[in-house]
């Protein structure tokens, strides 16, 4: 007999079933019917009600912290601190780490020349621009366990919680881990994001780019299984909109949201860097025999333009600009020599371009002023980078809003005055972030820390806003 028949003589028996229930008990006419049939066919007639699936949402919180834990012993240096150098031994162990956790919670891995790494959910349109989230996991010396960490373990988490959830993305997910976000090694901040942005004067830079030992950024890379022969790093970059959106969740680092008790920060903008060095060159001498009025010391003109620094920045009238003097250092640094040259370098920065820009040029205007007052040689005068600040793209922090109350989390609209990979990811795709709260706003110290109940309220938020645009 032909097949249709069959097919049709269990549909009628269906039916037969439904419209007796005297005999076959209570009718439950429509939602029976298709309940048999999807499991005779073993495809759904209707789409599964993610909005009820979704809403509660389950994130394994002692493994996710068992996670961090584990990460963390990837050091240089000695518990409670973390050092984890961009290609190091430490570092290498760490990546191994993350592309297994990767693939136990069934992501396809690739990496790329410099060791960015990347782990998909193949979503059911997977011609479609992927959703992407991400951080990073290098550690500045003796810092903490969470900063960055946080944004990849707890992506992988999120995947994780939406596939017990039963949620099938329309867009596909992809996590990232971005690769040296810390300019701790080669002096460059996010240097995974900026080339995959597509820097091209990165990329040429990195050709010559030594660290402090004389090692080459292209032998660091070899020697970690990273580059390639040519040392063409083009094809790490990027095409403009590659990925749909980026969302990064990421500890506040600052005391706001533990402060206010609010449980997640919707960051609508980043504030962006410029880094600025700076070389003064006097006369040095014997700190007892040449005397003060004949004096051309390059320490204290150093001295000079840091406060110099702080009053353009105070200046600017708005809290939103910061500047710092990180590095001071004096030659030939005895205590019995007045110092015959000083080097400062110096961050300052902004959500507002002009506004920065504009201190900027104060502190250039001081240089002068001050290396001319104390005659010695304003010998360098330099911005190595000036990045413009990103704003958060509107469908993503609504989508995050959402996420947060149909979880019924507080929340508040936040700028981030730390930057992070999210502030180049911009460049390929529209972007957002979110905070947790973190002890006291402590980072880039041991004692930085994240609750676990604060750590699984993000990642619920992050799985619930990935669902959200993966379906967009």
């Amino acid at each position: 007999m032909d097949l249709r028949f069959f097919v049709f003589v269990f549909i009628f028996s269906v039916y037969f079933i439904c419209d007796f229930p005297g005999i076959y008990g209570e009718r439950n006419d429509e939602d029976m019917t298709i309940k048999t049939m999807e499991e005779f066919s073993g495809y759904p007639i209707h789409e599964p009600d993610y909005a009820n699936s979704l809403s509660s949402l389950s994130v394994n919180s002692d493994t996710l912290q068992k996670q961090i834990d584990e990460l963390a012993t990837f050091s240089d240096s000695l518990a409670p601190s973390v050092t984890r150098i961009l290609y190091s031994e430490k570092d290498v162990l760490a990546r191994r780490y993350i592309k297994d956790l990767m693939k136990l919670s069934g992501l396809s891995v690739r990496e790329d020349a410099v060791g960015n790494i990347f782990g998909r959910w193949n979503g059911d349109e997977p011609e479609l621009a992927p959703v992407s989230t991400g951080s990073h996991v290098d550690a500045i010396p003796y810092s903490g366990k969470y900063d960055g960490v946080v944004g990849v373990l707890g992506a992988i988490e999120a995947i994780n919680v939406l596939k017990r959830s039963g949620f099938k993305p329309k867009r596909s997910l992809e996590v990232i881990m971005f690769t040296s976000e810390e300019p701790t090694r080669f002096g460059i901040s996010c240097l995974g994001s900026r080339l995959l942005a597509g820097i091209v004067q990165l990329a040429e830079q990195l050709k010559s780019t030594k660290d402090s030992h004389n090692v080459s950024f292209s032998d660091a890379a070899k020697s970690a299984g990273y580059a390639n022969a040519k040392g063409d790093l083009s094809e790490v970059f990027l095409k403009e909109g590659t990925y749909s959106a980026f969302v990064e969740l990421h500890i506040e680092q600052g005391p706001i949201l533990e402060k206010e008790g609010v449980s997640i920060g919707v960051v609508t903008a980043i504030a962006a860097p410029a880094s600025i060095k700076v070389t003064f060159e006097g006369n040095g001498g014997h700190a007892g025999a040449a005397l003060m009025p004949e004096r051309n010391d390059a320490g204290l003109a150093a001295a000079e333009l840091a406060l110099a620094v702080e009053k353009h920045v105070l200046d600017s009238g708005s809290v939103d600009t910061v500047g710092t003097v990180g590095i001071l250092t004096l030659h030939p640094g005895a205590i019995n020599s007045i110092p015959s040259m000083a080097h400062l370098e110096i961050d300052t920065r902004d959500i507002d371009e002009s506004r920065r820009n504009l201190v900027i040029e104060k502190i250039h205007q001081s240089a002068l002023g001050i290396a001319k007052k104390r005659k010695v040689i304003l010998s360098e005068f330099e911005i190595v980078n000036q990045d413009p600040p990103a704003p958060s793209d509107e469908s993503i922090t609504k989508a995050t809003e959402s996420a947060c109350q149909e979880l019924n989390l507080t929340h508040k609209k936040m700028i981030s005055r730390a930057y992070h990979d999210s502030l180049f990811m911009a460049r390929v795709s529209p972007m957002g972030m979110i905070f947790i709260p973190c002890y006291k706003g402590y980072s880039h110290k041991p004692e930085e820390f994240s609750s676990v109940d604060d750590i699984a309220n993000g990642v619920k938020v992050l799985a619930l806003t990935l669902a959200k645009l993966s379906l967009s």
